[in-house]
């Protein structure tokens, strides 16, 4: 299949590199970008074009896909380092990033005000979502902007769902992953119980994947090695989602329920035992990993109260 659509793809690493790599493969010119050399250098073996700078690559594009870090950087990049002012009218802008809402909106101001159009489109599904083209994406604009994005959304994932106008992408994401993160922590939980109380961990699976307790963080990303073949737990917790991306996620949604007034103490807890696995032992681990965190610090706990009643 070839496709007169001429795209510029900025942020090509762990998410980027096999999204615009997948729209290649479907006849998509690309003209990509990265600060980081060995990002650029993986990007061109998969037939994505070297562009010198991210103005470069949008000023010959009929869309620009940005995957960054942070809100700071897609505001930058949109206005300070001209962007924006370097594309052609009625450029589609498809912001992938996930960021804050707010953030997000200001993004789409600032595009409206240069005369394009634009869509925030976080995505779900991890590098191995990236790699397979099975991403769900979450949009947020104008109908009108998620109609001309269908077609590459399809490409690079399995579903798109708009949800709403500018920044409701963002906000199903964090709201989402703050589901996740509260499972995961949950699960963990349950199979750290299950140990002490002699529970083997396949005995465990078996009755809840097939109970109430059955959820996505359990039958497919199952925190502990052996009941999925296929999880993390079984790499040495090797990342599909990164621990640092989960506790910036949930920190995201730390910032949203406190701004809006939420009683969620189960989602600011979630922020709160993120934030600290990612800035220790989870820095390069799944988000799964956080059961040692949790066995670990359960351990510490028995030990002080066997210590206390000794």
């Amino acid at each position: 299949m070839t496709t007169t659509t001429t795209v510029a793809f900025i942020g090509l690493g762990h998410m980027g590199g096999p999204m615009a790599a997948n729209l290649v493969r479907a006849g998509y010119r690309v003209l990509g970008h990265d600060l980081v050399e060995s990002c650029l250098a993986a990007a061109e073996e998969s037939g994505v074009e070297r562009a010198k700078s991210a103005t470069e690559a949008a000023a010959a594009a009929d869309v620009v896909i940005t995957m960054l870090p942070a809100g700071r950087h897609v505001l930058s990049l949109y206005g300070q380092e001209g962007l924006l002012e370097a594309a052609r009218p009625g450029t589609l802008f498809v912001d992938c990033s996930t960021i804050d809402v707010a953030d997000s909106r200001a993004a789409h101001a600032a595009a409206a005000a240069t005369g394009h159009r634009s869509l925030d489109a976080p995505v779900s599904g991890g590098v191995v979502g990236a790699e397979a083209g099975t991403l769900t994406f979450m949009a947020g604009g104008e109908e009108t902007a998620f109609a001309a994005a269908e077609p590459l959304l399809s490409v690079m994932g399995k579903k798109a769902v708009h949800c709403g106008g500018a920044g409701a992408g963002q906000a199903a994401k964090i709201c989402n992953n703050m589901i996740l993160g509260v499972s995961m922590i949950a699960v963990s939980e349950a199979f750290v119980l299950a140990e002490s109380l002699g529970l083997s961990d396949q005995a465990l699976y078996d009755v809840a994947s097939a109970a109430s307790g059955q959820c996505w963080a359990l039958t497919v990303n199952c925190p502990v090695p052996g009941p999925v073949p296929t999880s993390p737990a079984n790499r040495d917790y090797r990342p599909g989602f990164a621990a640092p991306l989960m506790a910036k996620d949930l920190g995201l949604a730390a910032n949203a329920l406190r701004a809006g007034g939420i009683d969620a103490e189960l989602g600011l807890k979630a922020a709160e035992l993120y934030a600290r696995f990612a800035e220790g032992a989870g820095a390069d681990q799944d988000f799964s990993g956080i059961v040692r965190a949790i066995r670990a610090a359960s351990s510490q706990t028995t030990a002080t109260q066997e210590g206390t009643t000794a």
